[in-house]
């Protein structure tokens, strides 16, 4: 094959756009008499509109419409939020007249200028009534306290129907959960929820609201710094727990606390909207261009053939733009208002509180040790701050993510997801999965110095390997595996790499005056891939290939990387192919999100059934033209060859159009799409198309692993951490493009180093506001934090469970540096030293005052 791309490095073709300014996001868009929005939000975190009275704003010079919540449409339950997080009764509505955080927005206002509209804001007549609030998930739970909302304080599932009773991963029967309810918890992104062979079945009922208290007892009968074991809504398992420990030469039993962290992308969530023919255009920063119009038809009460997005380029997401924002629906409706085209431009403080944030974990882990270092029981209870809107599912894949890294023989999960008044909570990078990792990851570090086994050792004697079995116990009596896992031959890569042996002799536990080193390695698995997604692209009559994306462009290469494998596949060089994408209005195919590093595993896949279908279409063509059977000609070269002679792309185009019918798209395929179908008769006649849905078999789900090893210098008396050196290596498939492997891994591995050491919100318990609104005190790490030496590099080993190898590599790196990080600080000062993250200088120097020990607070969040 002469043009071999997939493995190969090159400059995507948006990077000059980019780095000239000529890229365009959606605050740089005007169109004639663009009006401006401006936002009133809530200053309590509680509240309920008593009086709203918009008469003076409106009169005021250059205002032409005001929206408030009544105008905007109802909640709609059911409706997927992004990826396994669906919508509620209860859901979020843009506007809204119960603010249930400081800073949710209760009005907007349009106007000539944005001077105009935020004096108009000021001019609102409002009278707001406080309500009680919380925002500290462990305070909502004590006896008598205040709930986040009317309806309650703790999302919950109904009882699912009873099951017959199965055995579990080590052969023993499982109890039955030991609670007054057994709803199953809500499925957050990363749960084997995405199809094939070895995942689990579909989810649970929809989750409700209801009042959920611990007793005194509960909170008296927990040791100093321990998570009280209360009653729980939720819990699953696999073995037999009581056994598990019985086998265990040493247990250990630890209470951990990770913090919400807002996403903070450099974009904010700015968006402009007008109406055209009685359509919608919409110009948004989104993850996930095509899978963004369902839910701004929804959000704005139109049908999704109505709706055109248009997003060309988006300034980061992490999860908070996987369908986009609710908020877009803002701007769509002030302008079908007002009759103008409306820019709605967010600040850095607004985005603060409507721009998302990872939901803190208080967990508390009793692990079971063999001598050996083999894990033989984890009984894991976790409580997700989930803020006020729908039900996320950090908490559980918390767990699921533990029993995949680390392979106990036994293990019992536990879980509440409680509402706070804080704002609201959805997936980001490494959703539960992360945290998951820095809750369990001190505890395998502790273990291992108890038992005198080298780190990576015991990470390697627990490692999941093949087809690795992770989760509950299903119905089957069976866990959910995965496709593949060669966590072992990572750690092995890493510790050469990073010269683990040297390091260790050099800096493990090593003090020279104020100044303290120490090393750290961590497992961190994440979901790979889904599957299902349809491929689209258009071979032209001048012979050149034309792509159609519907991938958003969030700064991944994966935008652009998944289409060369369907080039290589035809043998065409990448300078003959180009690439639409970012606008809905381009006739593009049906795509999977960006989110839960599943679009380079999925769209590859969809990518190479495309593929196939072109080719068996050249062939077809060929055979037609040149007489013979079409599987006697090759596709190579930009050609199609055999026994009577040859055609060029661009020749074979031109007969398409001529033939019509499946070669034209004149007729399409019935398992695809209907998006893709629409987009398929739009594109007829104009080359040969080729289009296809992947319906390829995969046994298991996709999971992802990336390896970090870390080095830390700690200067003892500031409590400032160093991070030395970073390697991260990557079980993640074959390498789809080198350059976007080792940005991804950097990216990643950057932000778990601000989780582990600087990133964090902070809240006014009593009155219930935020202290902290902008980067300065939120903390996200600056280039100046990065490693002075990082490597990025993969075992580079294909998936056997996909055409192409690959699978996907964002979220993993994350947990990987998260728990690395702290690790080595652990090393450098003691596993006594601190018990919630991240690690600050303030916890550091006073827990060396204090002989080594703990002395910040174990169990409040938000400081």
């Amino acid at each position: 094959m002469a043009n071999k791309l997939v493995g190969e490095n090159y400059s995507t073709p948006d990077l000059i756009a980019k780095v000239t300014g000529k890229a365009r996001y959606a605050e740089d868009w005007r169109v004639d008499g663009m009006l401006f929005c401006k936002l009133l939000t809530s200053p309590m975190p509680h509240a309920r509109v008593r009086r709203l009275d918009t008469s003076k704003a409106m009169a005021m010079p250059g205002v032409k419409a005001i929206l408030t919540a009544d105008e905007m449409p109802g909640a709609a339950a059911g409706a997927t939020l992004g990826e396994n997080v669906q919508s509620s009764a209860q859901a979020e509505r843009g506007l809204t007249n119960e603010p249930l955080y400081q800073g949710e927005p209760i009005l907007a206002i349009a106007a000539t200028s944005e001077l105009e509209a935020a004096e108009a804001v000021e001019a609102i007549d409002i009278d707001l009534e406080p309500l009680p609030f919380v925002v500290d998930p462990i305070e909502s739970l004590r006896p008598g306290s205040p709930n986040a909302r009317t309806q309650g304080n703790v999302w919950i599932r109904p009882a699912p129907p009873p099951a017959a009773p199965a055995r579990g991963a080590a052969g023993a029967a499982q109890p039955a959960p030991q609670t007054q309810q057994t709803p199953q918890s809500p499925q957050g992104r990363g749960d084997a929820a995405r199809g094939g062979r070895g995942a689990a079945p579909a989810g649970p009922p929809a989750p409700q609201i209801a009042v959920w208290k611990w007793t005194d007892d509960d909170f008296k009968n927990a040791g100093d710094g321990q998570l009280p074991l209360g009653k729980a809504t939720d819990e699953w398992g696999f073995g037999n727990i009581e056994e598990g420990f019985k086998k265990a030469d040493l247990v250990l039993d630890e209470t951990f606390v990770t913090q919400s962290t807002g996403h903070q992308p450099l974009e904010t969530r700015t968006a402009m909207a007008y109406w055209q023919n009685g359509k919608l255009y919409l110009h948004g920063s989104t993850q996930s261009t095509v899978q963004t119009v369902a839910s701004v038809a929804r959000w704005t009460g139109v049908q999704p053939n109505q709706v055109h997005v248009i997003s060309e380029y988006t300034g980061g997401g992490f999860g908070s733009k996987i369908p986009g924002s609710i908020f877009m629906a803002i701007p769509a409706l002030l302008s079908k208002k007002a009759n103008a085209p409306v820019m709605m431009r967010i600040t850095r403080e607004e985005e603060h509180f409507i721009g998302r944030a990872r939901p803190g974990i208080f967990a508390r882990v009793k692990a079971g040790f063999r001598k050996d270092g083999r894990i033989t029981a984890i009984d894991m209870y976790a409580i997700c701050d989930n803020g006020p809107y729908d039900a996320q599912g950090d908490a559980r894949t918390a767990g699921t993510t533990i029993s995949l890294a680390y392979q106990p023989e036994t293990m019992r999960w536990r879980g509440l997801t409680v509402l706070t008044n804080t704002p609201p909570k959805v997936s980001q990078r490494a959703p539960g999965g992360m945290q998951g990792v820095g809750i369990m990851e001190p505890i395998l570090t502790k273990a291992a110095k108890k038992l005198g086994i080298d780190q990576v050792e015991l990470r390697k004697i627990n490692a999941p390997a093949g087809k690795a079995p992770f989760g509950p116990t299903l119905p089957t009596g069976k866990q959910a595996y995965v496709t593949s896992a060669f966590v072992r031959e990572a750690l092995d890569k890493g510790r050469e790499l990073f010269k683990w042996e040297e390091k260790k002799a050099a800096y493990s536990g090593k003090k020279q005056g104020t100044k303290a080193r120490g090393i750290g390695v961590a497992v961190s698995p994440f979901a790979g891939g889904s599957v299902g997604f349809d491929g689209l692209f258009i071979i032209k009559p001048d012979g050149r290939i034309q792509f159609q994306s519907g991938i958003g462009n969030l700064g991944t290469h994966s935008l652009f990387d998944v289409h060369r494998v369907a080039a290589e596949m035809l043998d065409v060089p990448w300078e003959q192919c180009d690439v639409v994408f970012g606008n809905t209005t381009k006739n593009l195919p049906w795509t999977c999100v960006s989110a839960g590093s599943q679009t380079a595993h999925a769209m590859t896949r969809a990518g190479h059934a495309a593929a196939t279908d072109a080719i068996k279409k050249l062939q077809e063509i060929a055979a037609k033209t040149r007489g013979g059977n079409p599987d006697a000609y090759k596709v190579a070269g930009g050609k199609v060859s055999g026994p009577g002679g040859s055609m060029t792309f661009a020749q074979a185009a031109q007969k398409a159009i001529e033939l019509g019918g499946k070669y034209d798209g004149h007729e399409v395929p019935e398992d695809i799409n209907n998006f893709t179908k629409a987009s398929v008769t739009a594109l007829a006649g104009q080359g040969l198309i080729a289009v296809a849905k992947d319906a390829y078999p995969r046994d298991g789900q996709s999971q992802s692993y990336v390896i970090g090893f870390a080095a830390v210098e700690v200067d003892t008396e500031t409590g400032a951490v160093k991070v030395l050196d970073y390697t991260a290596i990557g079980d993640v498939g074959k390498v789809l493009n080198p350059r976007g492997l080792k940005g991804q891994l950097f990216g990643g591995s950057m932000l778990g180093l601000g989780h582990a050491l600087t990133q964090r919100w902070a809240y006014d318990t009593h009155y219930g506001l935020a202290l902290a609104r902008r980067f300065h005190h939120n903390g996200p790490p600056t280039i100046l934090d990065s490693p002075l030496n990082f490597i990025g590099d993969a075992v580079d080993l294909a998936d056997p469970e996909t055409p192409v190898g690959i699978r996907g590599v964002g979220e993993p790196p994350v947990g990987a540096a998260y728990g690395a990080i702290m690790n080595a600080i652990a090393d450098a000062l003691g596993d006594e030293i601190f018990k919630r993250s991240p690690v600050t200088p303030d916890i550091i120097v006073a827990s060396l005052e204090n002989g080594g020990k703990r002395v910040h607070e174990a169990l409040t969040a938000h400081i």
